[in-house]
């Protein structure tokens, strides 16, 4: 199926002289309203989904390692549902996500509203090492975030799998991060587009791929991915990160989401981009 989304045009605000950056595109711009107030407050009316840590095997690593899970209200070994692998920045670990945005209840409000599928969220550690705890300089451990690709693929998504009910199928399972996370998602997700038919990045670090080496073939894109989502705050000093990967895609033409709102490289940016992402998944 070709991509469900479209470029969104026409300016914003200005990307400072300080990241050596020229002045904003034309379509530097939110493509979605500020979220309601309310949405990530914990509501006591309305069904809620399961936090549970849970431990996996991994042959990657060589160790038992962690990640968060999060089943969605009356979760039952009788229904299938898609999931969304949701990978952290190189600062956090599986817990950064829920620390960060509280996915749980953001998901939970908008399934009370009929504005999300309920879907299967998981949060696992995407410091593919044996000491995956984010401790000393981060940065060392820049190279087990690349190794997390046969992690993610060979043990996390096998483990999912088999203990929970999902949806078979790359259309059923979508790949987002923040930061490093969001280079990962980029990554692994656009190629691995048998795996992985909705992919998400937000505000991407450096680790994130030439946009020539992760779309050598633009057309495969536009024909398998469902949606491909990018965002980036207009403060954030890594803007040109994601405007590269952007710019690329204007010019191959490949449909995508390209939001730009007024935050920096912080949690208020992920945390709603992730709102308006969740909404548009498996649809």
């Amino acid at each position: 199926m070709r991509l469900q989304c479209v470029i969104f045009s026409v300016g914003l605000l200005a990307v400072t002289s300080l990241r050596g950056e020229s002045a904003p595109n034309p379509d530097d711009k939110p493509a979605f309203a500020e979220p309601p107030a309310g949405f990530d407050v914990k509501r006591t009316d309305i069904p809620c989904g399961k936090l549970e840590m849970v431990e996996y095997v991994s042959g990657t690593v060589g160790v038992t390692r962690k990640m968060l899970v999060y089943t969605p209200p009356g979760y039952s070994g009788e229904r299938k549902y898609p999931v969304l692998y949701l990978l952290h920045g190189i600062g956090g670990d599986e817990t950064e996500w829920q620390r960060y945005a509280q996915p749980e209840r953001l998901i939970d409000n908008l399934s009370a509203e009929g504005k999300a599928v309920p879907m299967i969220i998981v949060m696992p550690n995407g410091r593919a090492q044996k000491n995956d705890r984010a401790a000393g300089d981060a940065l060392a451990s820049a190279p087990a975030f690349a190794v997390f690709e046969r992690d993610l693929i060979d043990d996390v998504i096998p483990a999912i799998e088999s203990r929970y009910s999902t949806r078979a199928g790359r259309e059923s399972r979508a790949l987002a991060g923040l930061s490093m996370g969001g280079g990962q998602a980029l990554n692994f997700g656009l190629t691995h587009l048998d795996l992985f038919g909705w992919v998400g990045s937000f505000s991407p670090s450096p680790n994130t791929k030439s946009p020539s080496e992760l779309i050598p073939d633009p057309e495969t894109i536009r024909q398998r991915l469902k949606l491909l989502y990018l965002s980036c705050g207009s403060r954030d000093e890594l803007f040109h990160v994601s405007r590269n990967v952007h710019d690329y895609l204007v010019e191959k033409d490949v449909p995508h989401v390209w939001h730009v709102d007024g935050n920096g490289h912080d949690p208020a940016h992920w945390k709603t981009s992730l709102y308006h992402f969740v909404q548009m998944l498996f649809r």
